[in-house]
């Protein structure tokens, strides 16, 4: 069993996705569970989304329709069939989106916030998953929040290892393609388990289903000599040593 993980930077248009299979590919036969986060930038978006319905901001209803049109882009340009399945099931989704707007939030911002947030990677991994069917990669969906339990610390919900190891049981069982992020309370509602959350999903699968590895897959060509969001004329370390990983990651604590 190995577990991967694509984060939004990965998933943040057709291509990426298309990227996704193809790495998928060099793996036929294995046992993977794979992980993925929401697409590119869409956790911001619905953080936004999130604040505006529980203040009862006019703008609500608009900050979903962005998110809708993100998402059907990288749909149509996936799935050229405009009656596959995948577009009846993320118009369910957006409509129930749409009508939990109608309704008046609780009094728990942090409980609201999960229960908006956590539809990026819902929506990510349906189209994700039905994707990879498509191109050959066959795959089981499966929601996360059936497997990881946890408390109703919303917003860093803490796991509760032995439901979650349990559940976790079985999961062996080709390709599984589920969400990271999430998790669920014993009464049934959606928690996350904090910001960058999916990789402690990969995290705790992995040591849930006895892993032999965790991968995190990214969108860059491999280790850069600095960080080329804040340095121009980065360059890529063609061969690092395990000295030189361990020399800069002490260089990096001190």
């Amino acid at each position: 069993m190995k577990v991967f993980k694509f984060g939004g930077a990965s998933l943040k248009d057709a291509d990426s996705v298309r990227n996704v299979a193809s790495v998928l590919k060099n793996f036929s036969g294995e046992q993977i569970i794979v992980v993925v986060s929401a697409m590119g930038k869409i956790t911001n978006s619905l953080e936004k989304l999130a604040d505006a319905y529980f203040y009862k901001k006019s703008q609500a209803k608009s900050i979903l329709q962005e998110i809708e049109k993100y998402h059907l882009e990288s749909v149509s340009n996936l799935f050229m069939d405009r009656s596959h399945a995948v577009y009846k099931e993320l118009a369910a989704i957006f409509k129930g989106m749409e009508q939990n707007l109608n309704k008046a939030p609780s009094d728990s911002y942090n409980k609201e916030y999960d229960q908006i947030v956590s539809m990026g990677e819902i929506i990510s991994s349906r189209i994700v998953s039905d994707y990879l069917n498509e191109a050959g990669v066959v795959n089981n969906w499966l929601d996360i929040r059936n497997v990881i339990k946890t408390d109703k610390t919303y917003r860093e919900g803490k796991v509760d290892w032995e439901q979650t190891e349990s559940l976790s049981r079985g999961l062996a069982d080709g390709i599984r393609l589920t969400q990271g992020f999430l998790g669920r309370t014993e009464d049934g509602f959606t928690t996350t388990l904090g910001r960058e959350g999916s990789d402690y999903t990969a995290a705790i699968l992995a040591y849930c289903t006895n892993a032999e590895s965790v991968t995190i897959w990214k969108d860059v060509p491999g280790v850069m000599n600095a960080d080329p969001k804040w340095f121009d004329e980065t360059k890529l370390i063609e061969q690092m040593s395990y000295h030189c990983l361990l020399y800069t990651s002490d260089a990096a604590d001190e």
